[in-house]
Protein backbone atom coordinates (compact mmCIF):
# COMPACT_ATOMS: atom_id res chain seq x y z
CA UNK A 1 0.00 0.00 0.00
CA UNK A 2 1.64 2.73 -1.33
CA UNK A 3 1.87 6.41 0.87
CA UNK A 4 1.78 4.37 3.82
CA UNK A 5 3.74 4.32 7.44
CA UNK A 6 6.61 1.55 7.48
CA UNK A 7 8.19 1.24 10.48
CA UNK A 8 11.91 -0.63 11.00
CA UNK A 9 11.79 -2.41 13.97
CA UNK A 10 14.91 -2.48 16.46
CA UNK A 11 13.53 -4.50 19.04
CA UNK A 12 11.85 -2.57 20.64
CA UNK A 13 8.67 -3.73 22.94
CA UNK A 14 6.74 -1.04 21.56
CA UNK A 15 7.18 -1.36 18.26
CA UNK A 16 3.69 -2.86 17.61
CA UNK A 17 1.85 0.05 20.05
CA UNK A 18 3.12 2.27 17.60
CA UNK A 19 1.59 0.66 14.54
CA UNK A 20 -1.57 -0.43 16.39
CA UNK A 21 -1.40 3.77 17.20
CA UNK A 22 -0.61 4.82 13.33
CA UNK A 23 -4.06 2.53 12.27
CA UNK A 24 -5.86 3.96 15.15
CA UNK A 25 -5.31 7.13 13.38
CA UNK A 26 -6.07 5.92 9.74
CA UNK A 27 -2.87 5.52 8.49
CA UNK A 28 -1.80 1.99 7.53
CA UNK A 29 0.98 0.57 9.21
CA UNK A 30 3.62 -2.29 8.45
CA UNK A 31 6.40 -3.55 10.34
CA UNK A 32 9.72 -4.84 8.97
CA UNK A 33 12.71 -5.75 11.10
CA UNK A 34 16.36 -3.91 11.04
CA UNK A 35 18.92 -5.73 8.76
CA UNK A 36 17.39 -5.86 5.30
CA UNK A 37 18.17 -5.23 2.00
CA UNK A 38 17.40 -1.74 1.47
CA UNK A 39 15.27 -3.19 -1.59
CA UNK A 40 12.08 -4.52 0.82
CA UNK A 41 11.72 -1.43 2.26
CA UNK A 42 12.11 1.03 -0.48
CA UNK A 43 9.93 -1.23 -2.85
CA UNK A 44 6.88 -0.63 -0.44
CA UNK A 45 7.16 3.14 -1.65
CA UNK A 46 6.39 4.17 1.53
CA UNK A 47 5.30 8.20 2.49
CA UNK A 48 6.99 7.73 5.86
CA UNK A 49 9.51 6.10 8.01
CA UNK A 50 9.58 5.48 11.64
CA UNK A 51 12.59 3.60 13.26
CA UNK A 52 11.90 1.86 16.41
CA UNK A 53 13.59 2.13 19.61
CA UNK A 54 15.45 -1.06 20.79
CA UNK A 55 17.32 -2.08 23.57
CA UNK A 56 21.13 -2.46 22.07
CA UNK A 57 23.54 0.41 22.16
CA UNK A 58 23.63 2.15 18.92
CA UNK A 59 27.47 2.65 19.94
CA UNK A 60 28.43 -1.46 19.77
CA UNK A 61 29.96 -2.73 16.36
CA UNK A 62 27.37 -5.81 16.30
CA UNK A 63 24.48 -3.11 17.12
CA UNK A 64 21.66 -3.26 14.42
CA UNK A 65 22.73 -0.61 11.60
CA UNK A 66 21.04 1.76 9.61
CA UNK A 67 20.88 1.37 6.09
CA UNK A 68 22.16 5.19 4.47
CA UNK A 69 20.31 4.30 0.97
CA UNK A 70 17.46 4.95 3.51
CA UNK A 71 18.32 8.14 4.56
CA UNK A 72 19.14 9.10 0.50
CA UNK A 73 15.40 8.11 -0.17
CA UNK A 74 13.83 11.26 0.38
CA UNK A 75 11.38 9.56 2.59
CA UNK A 76 10.14 11.85 5.72
CA UNK A 77 11.64 10.32 8.48
CA UNK A 78 10.96 9.87 12.38
CA UNK A 79 13.27 7.89 14.66
CA UNK A 80 12.45 6.75 18.28
CA UNK A 81 14.60 6.29 21.12
CA UNK A 82 17.19 3.72 19.45
CA UNK A 83 16.13 5.27 16.01
CA UNK A 84 17.03 8.82 17.14
CA UNK A 85 20.92 7.55 18.19
CA UNK A 86 21.08 6.35 14.66
CA UNK A 87 20.14 8.75 12.84
CA UNK A 88 22.61 11.13 14.91
CA UNK A 89 25.72 8.40 13.85
CA UNK A 90 24.73 8.19 10.66
CA UNK A 91 24.28 11.75 9.82
CA UNK A 92 27.66 13.25 11.78
CA UNK A 93 26.98 13.47 15.21
CA UNK A 94 27.92 12.28 18.26
CA UNK A 95 26.53 9.39 21.27
CA UNK A 96 27.42 9.10 24.86
CA UNK A 97 26.61 6.24 27.17
CA UNK A 98 25.03 7.76 30.39
CA UNK A 99 26.44 6.05 33.46
CA UNK A 100 23.02 5.27 34.65
CA UNK A 101 20.62 5.42 31.66
CA UNK A 102 16.67 7.25 32.22
CA UNK A 103 14.19 5.22 32.59
CA UNK A 104 10.66 6.17 33.16
CA UNK A 105 8.45 9.77 33.18
CA UNK A 106 10.44 12.61 33.14
CA UNK A 107 9.27 16.78 31.77
CA UNK A 108 9.61 17.81 28.16
CA UNK A 109 10.19 21.31 27.37
CA UNK A 110 10.12 22.61 23.76
CA UNK A 111 12.88 24.62 22.73
CA UNK A 112 11.76 26.04 19.65
CA UNK A 113 8.66 25.95 17.32
CA UNK A 114 8.30 22.93 15.41
CA UNK A 115 5.62 21.15 12.86
CA UNK A 116 6.29 18.22 15.21
CA UNK A 117 4.66 20.85 18.37
CA UNK A 118 2.44 21.81 16.65
CA UNK A 119 -0.87 22.21 18.84
CA UNK A 120 0.88 21.39 21.58
CA UNK A 121 1.12 24.22 24.37
CA UNK A 122 4.11 25.53 25.28
CA UNK A 123 4.13 24.30 28.88
CA UNK A 124 6.55 21.31 29.72
CA UNK A 125 4.35 17.62 29.85
CA UNK A 126 5.24 14.33 30.48
CA UNK A 127 7.23 11.94 28.29
CA UNK A 128 8.36 8.08 28.59
CA UNK A 129 12.03 7.17 28.43
CA UNK A 130 14.29 3.97 28.17
CA UNK A 131 17.43 4.73 26.86
CA UNK A 132 21.43 4.30 28.19
CA UNK A 133 22.67 6.36 25.46
CA UNK A 134 22.12 9.90 24.38
CA UNK A 135 23.07 12.46 21.90
CA UNK A 136 25.77 14.56 22.78
CA UNK A 137 26.64 16.63 19.59
CA UNK A 138 23.70 16.85 17.12
CA UNK A 139 24.40 16.24 12.86
CA UNK A 140 25.28 19.54 11.04
CA UNK A 141 21.54 20.74 10.05
CA UNK A 142 19.86 19.93 13.05
CA UNK A 143 17.73 21.90 15.69
CA UNK A 144 17.86 20.64 19.16
CA UNK A 145 13.67 21.26 19.57
CA UNK A 146 13.06 19.39 23.16
CA UNK A 147 14.70 18.67 26.31
CA UNK A 148 14.52 17.95 29.74
CA UNK A 149 15.89 18.47 32.94
CA UNK A 150 18.74 15.51 32.84
CA UNK A 151 18.38 15.17 29.10
CA UNK A 152 19.73 18.21 26.89
CA UNK A 153 18.90 17.05 23.21
CA UNK A 154 15.95 15.32 24.03
CA UNK A 155 14.00 16.26 20.27
CA UNK A 156 16.40 17.42 17.27
CA UNK A 157 14.95 18.01 13.57
CA UNK A 158 16.19 19.29 10.39
CA UNK A 159 13.25 20.58 8.81
CA UNK A 160 14.31 20.87 5.42
CA UNK A 161 14.74 16.95 4.53
CA UNK A 162 11.80 16.26 6.91
CA UNK A 163 13.94 13.86 9.49
CA UNK A 164 12.97 14.48 13.43
CA UNK A 165 14.36 12.09 16.25
CA UNK A 166 12.93 12.42 19.59
CA UNK A 167 14.56 10.09 22.83
CA UNK A 168 11.25 9.42 24.06
CA UNK A 169 8.33 6.70 23.69
CA UNK A 170 5.27 8.94 22.35
CA UNK A 171 3.63 5.29 21.70
CA UNK A 172 3.46 4.43 25.20
CA UNK A 173 0.15 5.54 27.27
CA UNK A 174 2.58 7.79 29.47
CA UNK A 175 3.79 10.16 27.23
CA UNK A 176 1.17 12.75 27.50
CA UNK A 177 0.78 13.83 23.95
CA UNK A 178 2.48 10.84 22.07
CA UNK A 179 -0.69 10.55 19.55
CA UNK A 180 -0.39 13.87 19.17
CA UNK A 181 3.14 14.26 18.16
CA UNK A 182 2.74 11.02 16.12
CA UNK A 183 -0.31 12.84 13.83
CA UNK A 184 1.93 15.73 13.58
CA UNK A 185 4.08 13.55 11.73
CA UNK A 186 1.83 11.64 10.09
CA UNK A 187 0.66 15.56 8.47
CA UNK A 188 4.11 16.88 8.08
CA UNK A 189 5.17 13.90 6.06
CA UNK A 190 2.40 14.32 3.58
CA UNK A 191 -0.14 11.64 3.95
CA UNK A 192 -3.85 11.25 4.29
CA UNK A 193 -5.86 9.21 6.84
CA UNK A 194 -7.26 6.33 4.81
CA UNK A 195 -7.25 3.17 6.22
CA UNK A 196 -10.62 2.21 6.71
CA UNK A 197 -11.99 -1.57 7.13
CA UNK A 198 -14.46 -1.07 4.34
CA UNK A 199 -11.63 0.28 2.10
CA UNK A 200 -9.53 -2.84 3.29
CA UNK A 201 -12.31 -5.29 3.06
CA UNK A 202 -12.98 -4.28 -0.77
CA UNK A 203 -9.31 -4.25 -1.88
CA UNK A 204 -9.10 -7.79 0.07
CA UNK A 205 -12.09 -9.32 -2.08
CA UNK A 206 -10.92 -7.59 -5.21
CA UNK A 207 -7.30 -8.89 -4.94
CA UNK A 208 -9.01 -12.99 -4.25
CA UNK A 209 -10.98 -12.34 -6.84
CA UNK A 210 -7.72 -11.74 -9.46
CA UNK A 211 -5.88 -14.58 -7.55
CA UNK A 212 -8.51 -17.45 -8.10
CA UNK A 213 -10.21 -16.11 -11.24
CA UNK A 214 -11.56 -17.88 -13.09
CA UNK A 215 -12.22 -20.64 -11.75
CA UNK A 216 -10.09 -21.80 -9.28
CA UNK A 217 -11.23 -23.46 -5.96
CA UNK A 218 -9.80 -22.88 -2.36
CA UNK A 219 -10.21 -25.29 0.62
CA UNK A 220 -10.45 -23.14 3.74
CA UNK A 221 -9.05 -24.45 7.08
CA UNK A 222 -12.28 -23.46 9.47
CA UNK A 223 -11.24 -23.67 13.61
CA UNK A 224 -14.43 -22.05 14.49
CA UNK A 225 -12.22 -19.15 15.74
CA UNK A 226 -12.71 -15.48 14.87
CA UNK A 227 -9.89 -15.42 12.62
CA UNK A 228 -10.66 -18.47 10.64
CA UNK A 229 -14.57 -17.64 10.33
CA UNK A 230 -13.98 -14.43 8.88
CA UNK A 231 -11.51 -15.33 6.69
CA UNK A 232 -14.14 -17.89 5.14
CA UNK A 233 -16.48 -15.27 4.87
CA UNK A 234 -14.18 -12.84 3.13
CA UNK A 235 -13.37 -15.21 0.94
CA UNK A 236 -16.74 -16.39 0.28
CA UNK A 237 -17.47 -12.84 -0.62
CA UNK A 238 -14.69 -13.42 -3.72
CA UNK A 239 -15.25 -16.47 -5.15
CA UNK A 240 -18.79 -18.05 -3.94
CA UNK A 241 -19.84 -20.96 -1.87
CA UNK A 242 -19.19 -23.03 -4.54
CA UNK A 243 -15.60 -22.49 -4.97
CA UNK A 244 -14.75 -22.61 -1.47
CA UNK A 245 -14.64 -25.87 0.94
CA UNK A 246 -14.47 -24.97 4.54
CA UNK A 247 -12.83 -28.00 6.56
CA UNK A 248 -12.98 -28.42 10.40
CA UNK A 249 -10.66 -30.80 12.29
CA UNK A 250 -12.03 -32.45 15.59
CA UNK A 251 -8.22 -33.45 16.68
CA UNK A 252 -9.34 -34.65 19.94
CA UNK A 253 -7.99 -31.05 21.79
CA UNK A 254 -11.09 -28.91 21.69
CA UNK A 255 -13.24 -27.52 24.44
CA UNK A 256 -15.55 -29.13 26.24
CA UNK A 257 -19.11 -29.14 23.38
CA UNK A 258 -16.57 -26.93 20.73
CA UNK A 259 -17.59 -29.09 17.82
CA UNK A 260 -21.21 -29.19 18.52
CA UNK A 261 -20.92 -25.69 19.36
CA UNK A 262 -19.38 -24.34 16.31
CA UNK A 263 -21.09 -26.50 13.92
CA UNK A 264 -24.72 -25.37 14.80
CA UNK A 265 -23.37 -21.86 14.60
CA UNK A 266 -21.83 -22.30 11.26
CA UNK A 267 -24.70 -24.20 9.74
CA UNK A 268 -26.98 -22.00 11.28
CA UNK A 269 -25.62 -18.60 10.29
CA UNK A 270 -23.92 -20.18 6.83
CA UNK A 271 -26.14 -22.78 5.88
CA UNK A 272 -24.55 -22.44 1.86
CA UNK A 273 -21.30 -22.92 3.44
CA UNK A 274 -19.51 -26.15 2.20
CA UNK A 275 -18.35 -27.41 5.33
CA UNK A 276 -16.82 -30.82 6.16
CA UNK A 277 -16.41 -31.92 9.67
CA UNK A 278 -13.13 -34.66 9.99
CA UNK A 279 -13.14 -37.10 12.99
CA UNK A 280 -9.24 -36.99 13.72
CA UNK A 281 -9.03 -37.27 17.62
CA UNK A 282 -7.19 -40.95 17.02
CA UNK A 283 -4.83 -39.38 14.68
CA UNK A 284 -3.72 -36.69 16.97
CA UNK A 285 -3.67 -38.26 20.49
CA UNK A 286 -1.91 -41.51 19.66
CA UNK A 287 1.45 -39.38 18.16
CA UNK A 288 1.18 -37.46 21.27
CA UNK A 289 1.47 -39.81 24.08
CA UNK A 290 3.79 -39.34 26.30
CA UNK A 291 5.50 -36.03 24.78
CA UNK A 292 6.18 -33.30 27.30
CA UNK A 293 8.47 -30.87 25.10
CA UNK A 294 5.90 -28.15 23.64
CA UNK A 295 7.65 -27.35 20.92
CA UNK A 296 7.29 -31.31 19.79
CA UNK A 297 4.06 -31.04 20.57
CA UNK A 298 3.62 -27.68 18.30
CA UNK A 299 5.46 -29.84 15.33
CA UNK A 300 3.46 -33.29 15.50
CA UNK A 301 0.14 -31.22 15.63
CA UNK A 302 1.18 -28.78 13.14
CA UNK A 303 2.39 -31.82 10.20
CA UNK A 304 -1.24 -33.68 11.50
CA UNK A 305 -3.27 -30.55 10.18
CA UNK A 306 -1.29 -30.26 6.76
CA UNK A 307 -1.41 -33.89 6.11
CA UNK A 308 -5.16 -33.84 6.70
CA UNK A 309 -5.93 -30.58 4.68
CA UNK A 310 -3.75 -32.33 1.99
CA UNK A 311 -5.96 -35.23 2.06
CA UNK A 312 -9.13 -33.84 2.42
CA UNK A 313 -8.28 -31.57 -0.61
CA UNK A 314 -7.77 -34.59 -2.59
CA UNK A 315 -11.21 -35.73 -1.85
CA UNK A 316 -12.50 -32.78 -3.53
CA UNK A 317 -11.14 -33.52 -6.31
CA UNK A 318 -9.32 -30.16 -7.65
CA UNK A 319 -7.98 -27.64 -4.81
CA UNK A 320 -5.83 -25.29 -6.05
CA UNK A 321 -5.50 -22.77 -3.03
CA UNK A 322 -5.28 -23.77 0.69
CA UNK A 323 -6.56 -20.36 2.90
CA UNK A 324 -6.23 -19.72 6.88
CA UNK A 325 -6.52 -16.78 9.29
CA UNK A 326 -3.07 -16.16 9.43
CA UNK A 327 -2.41 -12.64 11.58
CA UNK A 328 -0.23 -9.79 11.56
CA UNK A 329 1.26 -10.58 15.63
CA UNK A 330 1.60 -14.10 13.73
CA UNK A 331 4.07 -12.69 11.35
CA UNK A 332 5.97 -9.94 13.27
CA UNK A 333 6.59 -12.55 15.85
CA UNK A 334 8.15 -14.82 13.83
CA UNK A 335 10.78 -12.29 12.55
CA UNK A 336 13.73 -10.46 14.35
CA UNK A 337 15.36 -7.27 14.09
CA UNK A 338 18.45 -9.30 14.99
CA UNK A 339 18.83 -11.82 11.97
CA UNK A 340 16.61 -15.23 12.32
CA UNK A 341 14.05 -15.41 14.81
CA UNK A 342 13.95 -16.61 17.92
CA UNK A 343 10.67 -19.17 18.08
CA UNK A 344 7.95 -18.00 19.49
CA UNK A 345 5.09 -19.42 17.43
CA UNK A 346 6.05 -22.91 16.31
CA UNK A 347 2.72 -24.03 15.73
CA UNK A 348 1.60 -21.41 13.22
CA UNK A 349 0.99 -23.67 10.15
CA UNK A 350 2.99 -22.14 7.79
CA UNK A 351 5.74 -23.59 9.38
CA UNK A 352 4.66 -27.47 8.73
CA UNK A 353 3.21 -27.28 5.29
CA UNK A 354 5.45 -29.37 3.38
CA UNK A 355 7.36 -27.81 0.49
CA UNK A 356 5.64 -30.18 -2.15
CA UNK A 357 2.30 -28.51 -1.07
CA UNK A 358 -0.01 -28.71 -4.39
CA UNK A 359 -1.59 -25.87 -4.17
CA UNK A 360 -0.75 -21.83 -3.28
CA UNK A 361 -1.61 -19.99 0.29
CA UNK A 362 -4.56 -17.49 0.65
CA UNK A 363 -3.90 -15.68 4.20
CA UNK A 364 -6.32 -12.57 3.55
CA UNK A 365 -5.86 -11.11 7.40
CA UNK A 366 -2.03 -11.56 7.23
CA UNK A 367 -2.26 -7.85 7.80
CA UNK A 368 -4.42 -7.45 10.90
CA UNK A 369 -4.34 -7.49 14.39
CA UNK A 370 -7.06 -9.18 16.24
CA UNK A 371 -9.35 -6.17 17.14
CA UNK A 372 -8.97 -4.97 13.41
CA UNK A 373 -10.30 -8.76 12.30
CA UNK A 374 -13.13 -8.10 14.48
CA UNK A 375 -13.96 -4.80 13.06
CA UNK A 376 -13.61 -6.35 9.52
CA UNK A 377 -16.36 -9.00 10.67
CA UNK A 378 -18.43 -6.87 11.83
CA UNK A 379 -18.07 -5.01 8.45
CA UNK A 380 -18.79 -8.32 6.87
CA UNK A 381 -22.04 -9.23 8.89
CA UNK A 382 -20.63 -11.70 11.03
CA UNK A 383 -22.68 -12.20 14.73
CA UNK A 384 -21.54 -10.14 17.40
CA UNK A 385 -22.16 -13.75 19.54
CA UNK A 386 -19.04 -15.50 17.08
CA UNK A 387 -17.07 -12.61 16.94
CA UNK A 388 -16.59 -12.04 20.27
CA UNK A 389 -15.18 -16.06 21.38
CA UNK A 390 -12.14 -15.93 23.05
CA UNK A 391 -9.12 -16.76 20.92
CA UNK A 392 -7.99 -20.66 21.39
CA UNK A 393 -5.29 -21.15 20.07
CA UNK A 394 -4.30 -23.60 16.88
CA UNK A 395 -2.47 -26.67 19.34
CA UNK A 396 -5.88 -26.71 21.45
CA UNK A 397 -5.66 -28.05 24.84
CA UNK A 398 -2.21 -29.83 24.23
CA UNK A 399 -0.61 -26.64 24.86
CA UNK A 400 -2.55 -25.74 28.17
CA UNK A 401 -1.95 -29.37 28.89
CA UNK A 402 1.53 -29.11 31.09
CA UNK A 403 3.05 -32.49 30.89
CA UNK A 404 2.12 -35.26 28.88
CA UNK A 405 -1.51 -35.32 26.87
CA UNK A 406 -3.52 -37.94 27.79
CA UNK A 407 -7.29 -39.03 27.86
CA UNK A 408 -7.76 -38.41 32.08
CA UNK A 409 -6.05 -35.14 32.06
CA UNK A 410 -7.98 -33.40 29.07
CA UNK A 411 -11.43 -34.50 30.39
CA UNK A 412 -10.01 -32.83 33.51
CA UNK A 413 -9.08 -29.61 31.85
CA UNK A 414 -12.39 -29.97 29.85
CA UNK A 415 -14.58 -29.44 32.58
CA UNK A 416 -12.58 -26.66 34.65
CA UNK A 417 -11.93 -24.77 31.56
CA UNK A 418 -16.11 -24.54 31.02
CA UNK A 419 -16.06 -23.59 34.60
CA UNK A 420 -14.04 -20.69 33.97
CA UNK A 421 -15.54 -19.46 30.71
CA UNK A 422 -18.90 -20.34 32.39
CA UNK A 423 -17.82 -17.76 35.16
CA UNK A 424 -16.40 -14.93 32.93
CA UNK A 425 -19.82 -14.59 31.01
CA UNK A 426 -22.07 -14.89 33.48
CA UNK A 427 -20.08 -12.09 35.28
CA UNK A 428 -20.82 -9.99 32.01
CA UNK A 429 -16.82 -9.43 30.97
CA UNK A 430 -16.73 -11.43 27.96
CA UNK A 431 -15.78 -8.24 25.61
CA UNK A 432 -13.81 -6.61 28.52
CA UNK A 433 -11.15 -9.69 29.03
CA UNK A 434 -9.28 -10.72 25.94
CA UNK A 435 -9.28 -14.49 27.06
CA UNK A 436 -9.39 -16.65 29.86
CA UNK A 437 -8.96 -20.34 30.02
CA UNK A 438 -7.98 -22.57 32.77
CA UNK A 439 -4.57 -24.94 32.39
CA UNK A 440 -4.01 -28.27 33.57
CA UNK A 441 -0.51 -28.18 35.34
CA UNK A 442 1.98 -31.57 35.79
CA UNK A 443 2.26 -31.17 39.29
CA UNK A 444 0.36 -32.80 42.52
CA UNK A 445 -0.47 -31.27 45.30
CA UNK A 446 -1.84 -32.49 48.92
CA UNK A 447 -5.35 -31.66 49.93
CA UNK A 448 -7.86 -32.73 52.20
CA UNK A 449 -11.40 -33.59 50.99
CA UNK A 450 -13.89 -34.80 53.27
CA UNK A 451 -12.51 -36.67 55.70
CA UNK A 452 -8.60 -37.70 54.20
CA UNK A 453 -5.96 -36.73 52.47
CA UNK A 454 -5.86 -36.28 48.81
CA UNK A 455 -2.88 -36.26 46.12
CA UNK A 456 -4.92 -34.17 43.57
CA UNK A 457 -4.02 -32.46 40.26
CA UNK A 458 -3.53 -28.99 40.00
CA UNK A 459 -5.41 -26.52 38.01
CA UNK A 460 -4.10 -22.68 36.66
CA UNK A 461 -6.76 -20.20 36.23
CA UNK A 462 -5.45 -17.83 33.07
CA UNK A 463 -7.46 -14.36 32.23
CA UNK A 464 -5.80 -11.56 30.85
CA UNK A 465 -6.80 -7.74 28.91
CA UNK A 466 -5.19 -6.82 25.84
CA UNK A 467 -5.87 -5.00 22.32
CA UNK A 468 -3.79 -7.05 20.58
CA UNK A 469 -2.23 -9.55 22.02
CA UNK A 470 1.49 -8.08 21.47
CA UNK A 471 1.56 -6.81 25.04
CA UNK A 472 -1.40 -8.15 27.48
CA UNK A 473 -1.57 -7.70 31.67
CA UNK A 474 -3.48 -10.32 34.06
CA UNK A 475 -7.60 -9.66 34.43
CA UNK A 476 -7.72 -7.66 37.95
CA UNK A 477 -11.04 -10.33 38.58
CA UNK A 478 -13.47 -9.29 41.35
CA UNK A 479 -12.49 -12.36 44.62
CA UNK A 480 -15.54 -13.28 44.46
CA UNK A 481 -15.72 -13.96 40.76
CA UNK A 482 -12.33 -16.05 41.53
CA UNK A 483 -13.82 -18.03 44.63
CA UNK A 484 -16.94 -18.62 43.05
CA UNK A 485 -14.08 -20.26 39.70
CA UNK A 486 -11.93 -21.82 42.34
CA UNK A 487 -15.39 -23.68 44.69
CA UNK A 488 -16.65 -24.90 41.17
CA UNK A 489 -13.42 -26.38 39.82
CA UNK A 490 -12.83 -28.41 42.92
CA UNK A 491 -16.17 -29.41 43.50
CA UNK A 492 -17.79 -30.11 39.95
CA UNK A 493 -14.51 -31.52 38.51
CA UNK A 494 -12.79 -34.80 39.90
CA UNK A 495 -9.33 -35.56 40.45
CA UNK A 496 -8.66 -31.26 41.72
CA UNK A 497 -8.27 -30.33 45.04
CA UNK A 498 -6.09 -26.71 44.46
CA UNK A 499 -6.58 -24.10 41.76
CA UNK A 500 -4.04 -21.34 41.72
CA UNK A 501 -4.36 -17.48 39.74
CA UNK A 502 -1.82 -16.46 36.93
CA UNK A 503 -0.71 -12.82 37.92
CA UNK A 504 2.13 -12.30 34.94
CA UNK A 505 2.05 -10.24 32.18
CA UNK A 506 2.73 -10.31 28.80
CA UNK A 507 6.22 -9.95 28.42
CA UNK A 508 7.71 -11.05 30.17
CA UNK A 509 5.76 -14.23 30.17
CA UNK A 510 3.06 -15.26 27.30
CA UNK A 511 -0.47 -15.65 27.23
CA UNK A 512 -0.47 -19.36 26.76
CA UNK A 513 1.31 -21.58 29.08
CA UNK A 514 3.07 -23.44 26.48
Amino acid sequence: MAGHVLIVDYGSQFTQLIARKTRAAGYFAEILPAGLPVEPYLERKPGALILSGGPASAMKSDAPKLDPALLAAGVPILGICYGMQLLALNLGGQLTREAAGEYGPAMLATTIPSPLWKGIPDAPFQVWMSHGDRVETIPPGFLVIGRTEDLPVAAMEDAKRKIYAIQFHPEVHHTARGQDILLNFFKLAGLSPNWRMSSFAQETVANIKETTAPDKHVLCALSGGVDSMVAAVLIARAVGTKRLHCVFVDNGLLRLDELKEVEGALRANYPDLDLVVVDAADDFLTPLAGVTEPEKKREIIGKLFADIFKREALKFGRVDFLAQGTLYPDVIESISPHGPSELIKGHHNVKWLPKDLPFGLIEPLRDLFKDEVRALGAELGIPERLLWRHPFPGPGLAIRTIGAVEPEGLEILRKADAVVRQEIEQAGLQREIWQAFAVLLADRSVGVMGDGRSYSRVVGIRAVTSVDAMTADWARLPHELLARMSSRIINEVGGVNRVVYDISTKPPSTIEWE
